[in-house]
């Protein structure tokens, strides 16, 4: 392990988060930019800087940036759906919804995601799939149904979020694939049948929704969820159980294809 990688990643790490650290979730959606796009800058280049595997595992161990962690997390996932709500208002206000759409800075991260996920889970078209924490630009969804055929249902907690959702799809074209509804993981199991749920990075609590998905979920269901398994990354994500379910036994996983930056994970549910 290098140290003074360890040590110039910590304290960058630290100024980030003594910068972050009294914004709360309400302020990071709608207060001020100019405050919040540096430190969200800042750990988009570290997030790209490279360092070794060792640096990173040390990283997650110590325990100042355990501390961190939590408003680091915090500040990527609200900012990110800030952009999100954004880029969705733009997209209804458009004539032409989709050449907005695919002008978002991570289209094509969700086009090859899309294909890794369909490729996983050998999805067919008119499967249907069900994404827990959809958001308010459900584009997993969106490219799944439009270039796959793959139909969708999506769940959000919010139900200002959840009607974006719905907007935005139907302002797609793509309402006669995709369902929107507000809900969450106890809204499982759904009326209808769903050869997989898939659990978005932002969507909480891990270990809750993971146990009770693996209990009310029919046999033979499938689950997948995306993570990081290398680099700086691993930092800014709400950290996956260390344990899942005994009935939930992972049957692919398919590391990332540039530009994606994430792992797809697949898991089948099995007897109890």
């Amino acid at each position: 392990m290098t140290v003074e990688t360890f040590e110039r990643v910590r304290a960058t790490l630290g100024a980030i988060h003594d910068e972050i650290a009294g914004f709360t979730e309400e302020e990071i959606l709608t207060g001020p930019a100019e405050q919040l796009l540096p430190p969200f800058r800042a750990l988009d280049r570290l997030a790209a800087t490279p360092v070794p595997e060792a640096v990173v595992d040390a990283l997650m161990a110590d325990a100042g940036v355990v501390r961190a962690h939590e408003a680091i997390v915090r500040l990527r996932t609200t900012f990110g759906l800030r952009l999100e709500i954004e880029h969705a208002r733009r997209i209804l206000a458009s004539d032409d919804p989709w050449a907005v759409l695919e002008q978002y800075h991570f289209y094509r991260n969700y086009v090859v995601l899309g294909r890794m996920e369909a490729e996983a889970a050998c999805l067919s078209p008119g499967d249907r799939v069900a994404f827990l924490g959809s958001g308010p630009l459900p584009l997993s969804l969106i490219v799944l149904w439009n270039r796959h055929g793959v139909r969708g249902i999506g769940l959000d907690c919010v139900e200002e979020r959840a009607m974006t959702g719905r907007c935005v799809v139907a302002h797609l074209s793509c309402a006669a694939g995709i369902a929107i509804r507000r809900g969450d993981h106890w809204s499982f199991p759904l009326h209808e049948p769903c050869r997989m749920v898939m659990v978005a990075a932002q969507a909480l609590a891990k270990e809750e929704i993971f146990a009770h998905l693996a209990a009310v979920l029919p046999p033979g269901t499938l689950i997948s969820y995306r993570c990081y398994k290398k680099g700086l990354r691993r930092l800014f994500e709400y950290w996956m159980p260390r344990e899942f379910p005994t009935n939930l036994r992972e049957i692919a996983r398919v590391h990332p294809d540039p530009p994606v930056n994430n792992s797809v994970v697949v898991l089948r549910v099995g007897e109890e």
